[in-house]
């Protein structure tokens, strides 16, 4: 026989390594198998020496929990979906932060997957989460569809950072209205009056909201809108870069508004491309707040939407609605925000 087929032989012949159960962790501690049960798996009661007897046995022999097999018994999973659309984006693993913070201590197992945006694979993960049987989804969706489709499967969902169309699910939303009018009112208040605003969508939620916010700073200031200066512009840093450029080169603007943290990152490198000095010659303030915005010279101006706090809230209302705790009526819950002033803003140059 060739060396290869007996190191093929070899392999094959090793027996399977057996995962220990809860008969052996109950052996290992001395206790009945539904003791482990109630100490490692449930709310069930164990004094607390019985329990740490059991969990310290479970770890001696290397014992791991089968949730599979733990939901097919009890025909309920204690896993929750979250479908998030961009993890590398800091924001969305805020969010995912705080949704995981939220279940653990609920004793649930979050299952992520980062959709990147796209919507056939939102659908795809939509489709694996269906077959888990998870009870609960939290979506930052990219399509109406989606949240449907979960909910047609009766799903409960929870929609994230964003509202698509008129739908039944829950929605948890940053106060984008808000937060972009005192953003907008606080350069209004430096004395700018010719503020450009980079923006990527309006079609969702979050986008209709902080134009509207910006177009209300206007309004309420008896300040006339040049719509001109409002950039639409898409998901991308390099191409708000481009859009910035062509909004100096073809408008007077002494301030200039990233409607999120991405486009934030292009408008910073096309203005220090430009050797321009802010605040002095031009500010620069943004939505959504991220750690890189308090690192850089000058620190940016920001609107800080308590990413985390939101993750909670959107665990939260799920786990209500699985616990069937609320009434069939959704809920619209937006997170407050604050306007976190830094460096990057100054008065307006003469």
């Amino acid at each position: 026989m060739s060396p290869r087929g007996q190191a093929a032989r070899a392999v094959v012949s090793q027996p399977a390594v057996r995962r220990p159960t809860v008969q052996d962790v109950a052996r290992e501690a001395g206790v009945s198998a539904s003791t482990v049960s109630r100490a490692l798996h449930t709310r069930g009661y164990a004094s607390p020496a019985v329990r740490a007897r059991v969990q310290a046995a479970a770890e001696r022999i290397g014992y791991v929990t089968d949730h599979n097999a733990r939901n097919l018994r009890s025909r309920t999973s204690t896993s929750i979906g979250v479908l998030i659309s961009d993890l590398r984006n800091p924001f969305y693993a805020d969010l995912a932060a705080g949704i995981e913070e939220e279940l653990r201590a609920a004793e649930y197992q979050m299952v992520l997957v980062n959709d990147s945006g796209n919507p056939a694979d939102e659908m795809q993960a939509a489709e694996t989460l269906l077959a888990m049987r998870v009870p609960g989804v939290i979506v930052t969706p990219v399509t109406a569809k989606c949240p449907q489709v979960l909910q047609d499967n009766g799903v409960h969902v929870v929609c994230a950072d964003r509202e698509l169309g008129r739908s039944n699910s829950d929605v948890v939303l940053s106060d984008n209205k808000t937060g972009a009018r005192e953003l907008t009112e606080h350069l209004i208040a430096l004395g700018h009056t010719r503020i450009g605003l980079l923006i990527d969508e309006t079609k969702w939620s979050t986008g209709a909201g902080r134009l509207a916010g910006f177009r209300a700073a206007h309004l309420d200031n008896f300040i006339d809108l040049d719509e001109d200066l409002i950039a639409y512009t898409s998901f991308d840093a390099d191409a708000a870069r481009l859009t910035t450029r062509k909004l100096l080169n073809d408008h007077e603007v002494t301030a200039i508004i990233s409607a999120n943290n991405v486009l934030a990152q292009g408008a910073l490198a096309e203005l220090k491309d430009r050797r321009l000095k802010i605040p002095r010659q031009i500010s620069l303030a943004a939505y959504d707040d991220v750690p890189w915005m308090s690192l850089v010279q000058p620190a940016l101006t920001t609107v800080d939407q308590s990413t985390v706090e939101m993750g909670r809230s959107c665990a939260r209302l799920l786990l209500a609605r699985i616990r069937g705790e609320l009434p069939a009526k959704r809920r619209l819950i937006k997170v407050p925000t604050r306007l976190v002033v830094r460096g990057s803003t100054g008065p307006a140059p003469r």
